[in-house]
């Protein structure tokens, strides 16, 4: 959980005082682990939890706020946006059955905020990426109105200079622009940690690198984005996009982004990470820091660095080192962050229990992985199944390939049941555990691969966002269920879903595969892409994507009755016969509101456009065949 007092006003005299906090906080750690008061021997664990909160219609809640005050429990917090939540789990110690209790507490918690949000009408979904969710929810006016987050938003902009992009290829393309950091809201995550020792820290953190892209790979679940279906789990590749502040010639000069995998592995030290993230990246929220680290150390306590531990907060690696201290004691932690939330909560625990077994028995099997492996392969490893999930393919020790599920049943299983019995596990827990992941693996369905197996059974089904809201729906129920995902069955669309939720805006059943012209085009163009697609409407826009015009069929019937077609002597442009400045609506304008507006204004259709950019059209076509499946079902519920 981020520090919330903060600031990131660009005032020279509290920015450099701030970096002379942090460079303090580095060296008193740096003679905490060389005088040794780091407390080491012990492995203890712990989580935080991140969801969702959606309304009725599975669209995204912003009611975080209202469900805290009503739970009224200091385990959970606001996360940037607000339609998320957090739980802070307990920490306990990973021997005996500390994963169950583990299970126990998030499914408490759970509990507490579901119970919460029913108060206002909303739920509580664990996914990666919600499919439900649009670029318009995205606006500042979601963000928590906290301190942290407005100044991450000013010092993002800032430093970066001009709107967020994201291009992700997938089995889709997606390109969008952003002008805040609400994307950072669309990825929710389980991350789970694990206290080391300080003379160890740097072994097991190569590890933890190491184990992250099979971790990922069998816990992939997040494939949808806007519509899109992208990578296994994009939220890899949108984190990275929603937090870039790197100006364009910082790009090309491929100054590493503030998420990131890494460059390199670590030889000695924690030191060395936390020196790295002090001399690539610059401090974005500062805030007044009282503490003199090295007088407390002086009088045998143990300092907070709450300089370091904020500015850490601001550098979001896959595997981030933490620092804490605990009834007087400091510790060090490797907080493992790639696996995305849900798809169960059992599901969520046996990727924990993966992690910890593999912790615990890769590097007594392998001693140094930075001998086996060279860290191109992890870091192109990771990558590989961040857009792959389970289907990926795996370098691993001493340069040997695998399917990924391959990989996991012949070596990685087997050495994580090993590794949780040497770690004093609880026989039932590992044997629970670690039974989900193998089944997972054998069925070949991880959280990712049921979505898109939904997604293809209902294809052709309904409009896209009808899919996507009876998909979000079902996956509560399973979730709630408690059955891991390798036993639930894909979506399907039939007759006893509810519909009025469906179509209530605009944007739920648009057109959004969208045959354009540009202003300079001949008409004839215009003409035959209306002949070919058996469309009465054809929107026209600049080179930016920006609407500027619209033409019908009816402008070309005038031009026939009027014989100019004919009379032209110079070829007749788009631009000679568009109406220009057409109505137009947005993705959350209601359906009623759109129906009276064409009415109203004797028009067939209205694009649709986010941002002044065109997104999608509705016609008057698309309302009567609403219609008419609508009476459909009524007829069908009647006779039944």
């Amino acid at each position: 959980m981020g520090e919330h007092n903060v600031s990131a006003d660009r005032d020279p005299h509290r920015e450099q005082a701030f970096m002379k906090s942090l460079l303090a906080d580095l060296a008193a750690l740096e003679t905490m682990i060389e005088t040794g008061r780091i407390e080491t021997g012990v492995r203890r664990i712990g989580a935080e939890q991140e969801m969702f909160l959606v309304d009725r219609a599975m669209r995204p809640a912003p009611v975080a706020l209202e469900v805290l005050q009503a739970a009224n429990d200091e385990r959970l917090t606001t996360e940037i946006g607000k339609f998320n939540l957090e739980a802070n789990l307990s920490p306990r110690m990973l021997a005996g059955n500390g994963l169950s209790q583990m299970e126990q507490e998030i499914n408490e918690l759970l509990a507490i905020a579901r119970r919460a949000a029913n108060d206002f009408n909303a739920e509580i979904a664990l996914i990666g990426i919600l499919p439900t969710i649009r670029q318009s929810d995205l606006t500042l006016d979601n963000l928590i109105p906290s301190p942290r987050y407005l100044a991450l938003n000013q010092a993002m902009r800032h430093l970066r200079g001009d709107a967020f992009n994201v291009h992700i290829k997938g089995l889709d393309e997606l390109q969008l622009t952003h002008d805040n950091i609400m994307l950072e809201a669309c990825c929710t995550s389980f991350q789970v940690h694990l206290q080391v020792g300080a003379e160890e820290f740097a072994r097991l953190y190569n590890w933890a690198q190491a184990i992250t892209a099979p971790l990922l790979a069998v816990a992939a679940n997040s494939p949808v984005f806007v519509g899109h279906r992208l990578w296994h789990e994009t939220r890899i590749a949108l984190f990275q996009h929603s937090t870039d502040e790197r100006s364009n010639t910082r790009q090309l000069r491929s100054h590493p982004p503030r998420v990131s995998f890494g460059e390199n592995w670590i030889n000695n030290s924690v030191i060395e990470v936390f020196r790295e993230e002090i001399a690539r990246f610059r401090v974005l929220l500062t805030k007044q820091i009282d503490e003199d680290p090295l007088e407390v150390l002086a009088r045998g306590e143990m300092p907070q660095l709450a300089a370091l531990r904020l500015h850490n907060g601001t550098v979001w690696r896959w595997n981030r080192p933490c620092y804490g201290v605990k009834d007087g004691v400091a510790h060090l932690r490797i907080e493992q962050r790639a696996m995305p939330a849900g798809p169960s909560v059992v599901d969520e625990m046996a990727n924990a229990a993966l992690f910890y077994g593999l912790m615990t028995a890769l590097p007594a099997e392998f001693g140094e992985v930075h001998r086996r492996m060279t860290f191109d392969q992890a870091k192109e490893n990771f990558f590989a199944a961040a857009r792959h999930g389970l289907k990926s393919q795996l370098s691993w020790i001493d340069g040997r390939n695998y399917p990924t599920t391959n990989l996991m049943l012949e070596q990685l299983l087997p050495l994580a049941r090993e590794g949780l019995i040497r770690a004093g596990v609880d026989s039932n827990d590992i044997a629970r555990y670690l039974d989900v992941i193998e089944n997972r693996v054998r069925r070949e369905q991880t959280g990712a691969l049921w979505a898109l197996r939904s997604l293809a059974a209902m294809e052709n089904l309904g409009m896209p966002e009808l899919r996507q809201r009876v998909m979000v729906e079902q996956m509560i129920e399973q979730q709630q269920s408690s059955l891991p995902v390798a036993e639930w069955l894909p979506v399907k669309l039939d007759d006893s879903r509810e519909w009025n939720h469906s179509y209530q805006t605009v944007g739920q059943f648009m057109a959004t595969d969208l045959f354009t012209v540009r202003p300079d085009d001949l008409v004839d163009l215009a003409a035959s892409v209306m002949d070919w697609r058996h469309i009465r409407h054809v929107p026209v826009e600049d080179d930016e994507g920006r609407l500027v015009g619209l033409v019908s069929h009816r402008d070309l019937l005038r031009l026939l009755s009027h014989g100019l077609l004919n009379k032209q002597t110079q070829p007749l442009t788009v631009a000679e016969i568009m109406r220009r400045n057409p109505i137009t609506v947005t993705a959350t304008t209601s359906t009623l509101e759109a129906l009276n507006i064409m009415r109203s204004q004797k028009v067939g259709c209205l694009p649709v456009v986010e941002n002044e950019k065109l997104v999608g059209i509705v016609t008057a076509y698309d309302f009567l065949a609403l219609s008419a499946e609508i009476i459909e079902k009524q007829l069908k519920s009647i006779s039944a």
